[in-house]
């Protein structure tokens, strides 16, 4: 890899569109990479986030849209975290942490049969050097985006990852 992007993280719960596409801003991001297996959220308080106006509103920011499906989870997956969020009564746009079920699935099922490598030399020929990985969690350690940006770590030890 001739240079290091920075990778930054970021969710929509819990802040308005101005604030999202701020952050966005002020972090000069210039490639935004959605790993969500949906790119919708319902109701309308989110609806900027969903794709179309999201890629619509990128474009006038100049921010490269980056769909990559292959590291949402699956359904299943996500199951397993639901399941685990009502047991715990934890309301899913309060999440904090992932259980250890999903942790381990998205690792095994997702993660372990991504090819990292390949994304990355993706970014390399877009020329980005922010880059930042979207879901809709508040926390990044509510997310998978967290266990996708603790892989690049252990990839590519000298990227920063910064999770707004």
């Amino acid at each position: 890899m001739a240079h290091f992007p920075v990778i930054y993280t970021t969710g929509v719960y819990g802040c308005t569109e101005k604030e999202f596409f701020e952050r966005l801003i002020k972090n000069n991001i210039d490639c935004f990479c959605d790993i969500r297996r949906r790119r919708a959220v319902r109701g309308p308080e989110y609806s900027f986030v969903n794709s179309q106006r999201l890629q619509d509103r990128l474009a006038l920011l100049s921010i490269q849209y980056v769909y990559e499906p292959g590291l949402a989870p699956t359904t299943e997956i996500m199951n397993i975290q639901k399941g685990f969020d009502e047991k715990n009564k934890v309301p899913r746009r309060k999440r904090e942490t992932l259980s250890e079920t999903f942790k381990t699935a998205y690792i095994k099922q997702i993660l372990s049969q991504f090819n990292m490598k390949e994304l990355f030399a993706r970014f390399e020929t877009l020329n980005k050097k922010n880059i930042v990985f979207f879901c809709v969690e508040k926390f990044a350690e509510a997310c998978h985006r967290s266990l996708v940006t603790h892989k690049i770590q252990e990839l590519y030890p000298k990227i920063k990852v910064i999770n707004l």
